[in-house]
């Protein structure tokens, strides 16, 4: 049985391939998982409807498109009216086009913007727009939305589910704790379905609450932006303990690895302070070493700061067998992306559709770093919303990663269930030989 996107309405029986008149355009200010607004945008194509909810993130890099808020008192100045109200005033170049597919909805966007960072009408803005309208040609085919964006993402591999890398544990920028490394992550490298995965991981987080309950009481349990807890712990060894345990407790040892985003940029202040230490880019290096010895990690996240190009590359030099992501690094960004190829400075793209501002270019990012020879996680941001996208957008794309939060908050389980009717429906493949 198909089952039904929440963000759209109308099945279209409309032939596919036909041109999509957009009649209606609104934008409206709702609140994401934080508290804090962001945009929404409805495009309506005669009797059809869609719309989508854009995700802001936190620890943000210098080089993503710009988020527009207003600045002013209300919202403490993140209001998103001025960004809102700049998707309304689109109507009349919307309303006019005969559009025929993505890339020239996302063209015409980015004429409307003129702007190499999304400044003018705001990636939030943008965005908003970019991922409304590819719900809304899903309808005008009659095809559910990951199947639509297969489409325009050509993948290797049709219905592959994501592996997902599920967080368990915060620090840094997302929790009120003394630990520099932002999300500590576990991921069902070899499980046999994704939902065998899913059900791992949420075995593993509940075993790890309750060894953060024997050994650090009721506080060490409350959770950060993303849904992990947020234990008073200082060391990255201890926070990786906890997890290990968890995971030999459940009964995973087999099927679970470990990931890090340690988010570099936030604790690195000339020298990198982390775990009450100041350290150079060479000593984080060594300490890395000492982590990848001796826990089973899989992935590691922008382990320097964003402009960090060479160290970057000598970690991927020194442990070519572990996957080494590029989100600050890289930003979405296809300027970023070349540089870090020729650099060899990482072998896997963290990918933000709201880094870049529309899909179209969040899918050539991709595509740009498969073509690298990279591997790709597509991944939300810790201001998410309900909407599930992203489960769809990572099942197209075919690049068996999602970073998408703990099994806690429903913004973040709201992506892993959509997947599992993905697999129900369409008895895609996961995938199990993606790590070794």
């Amino acid at each position: 049985m198909a089952f039904r996107d929440p963000c759209a309405t109308l099945k279209s029986s409309r032939p596919s391939g036909a041109c999509v008149k957009i009649t209606a355009v609104r934008a409206r200010e709702v609140l994401d998982s934080r508290g804090n607004p962001t945009v929404e945008v409805e495009l309506s194509s005669g009797k059809l409807t869609a719309r989508a909810l854009v995700p802001s993130g936190v620890s943000t890099g210098k080089n993503e498109a710009l988020e527009l808020r207003d600045g002013d008192a209300r919202f403490h100045g993140k209001g998103v009216r001025k960004a809102c109200a700049n998707v309304m005033a689109m109507e009349k170049q919307l309303s006019s086009a005969e559009l025929a597919g993505q890339q020239q909805l996302d063209e015409l966007l980015l004429r409307l913007d003129g702007t190499a960072d999304k400044s003018k009408l705001g990636a939030n803005a943008l965005l908003g727009v970019s991922l409304a309208a590819a719900r809304l040609f899903a309808l005008e085919a009659g095809k559910e939305l990951h199947e639509h964006l297969a489409t325009l993402c050509a993948p290797k591999e049709k219905n592959l589910l994501p592996i997902p890398f599920c967080l368990v544990l915060e620090g840094g920028k997302h929790a009120g704790n003394e630990l520099a490394v932002q999300e500590f992550m576990v991921a069902p490298v070899k499980a046999k379905s994704f939902s065998e995965g899913i059900r791992m991981v949420s075995e593993v987080y509940h075993e790890l609450r309750g060894l953060l309950l024997t050994s650090h009481g009721k506080s060490a349990v409350n959770v950060g932006d993303e849904g992990g807890f947020a234990p008073q712990l200082a060391t990255t060894e201890e926070a990786l303990v906890l997890i290990t345990d968890a995971i030999d407790k459940a009964g995973h040892g087999k099927v679970m690895r470990v990931a890090i985003d340690a988010a570099a940029s936030e604790f690195f202040h000339g020298t990198y302070r982390i775990d009450g230490k100041e350290l150079t880019a060479a000593d984080l290096l060594v300490h890395y070493e000492d982590i990848l010895d001796d826990y089973p990690m899989v992935s590691v996240e922008d382990p320097f700061e964003q402009d960090a190009f060479e160290d970057f590359a000598k970690m991927t030099s020194a442990f070519g067998c572990t996957q080494i992501v590029g989100d600050d690094l890289l930003c979405t960004n296809p300027a970023r992306i070349r540089i870090a190829a020729e650099k060899k400075s990482c072998n896997a793209l963290l990918l933000k559709v709201n880094q870049i501002g529309t899909l179209s270019e969040a899918i050539a990012s991709a595509k740009l770093a498969e073509g690298h020879g990279w591997k790709v996680m597509v991944s939300h941001r810790s201001g998410e919303t309900e909407d599930t996208f992203i489960a769809d957008l990572a099942v197209a794309l075919g690049c068996g990663q999602l970073k998408s939060g703990a099994p806690c908050r429903g913004e973040r389980t709201a992506k892993f269930n959509q997947l599992l009717r993905i697999e129900e429906s369409r008895k895609a493949r996961y995938p199990t030989s993606l790590f070794s």
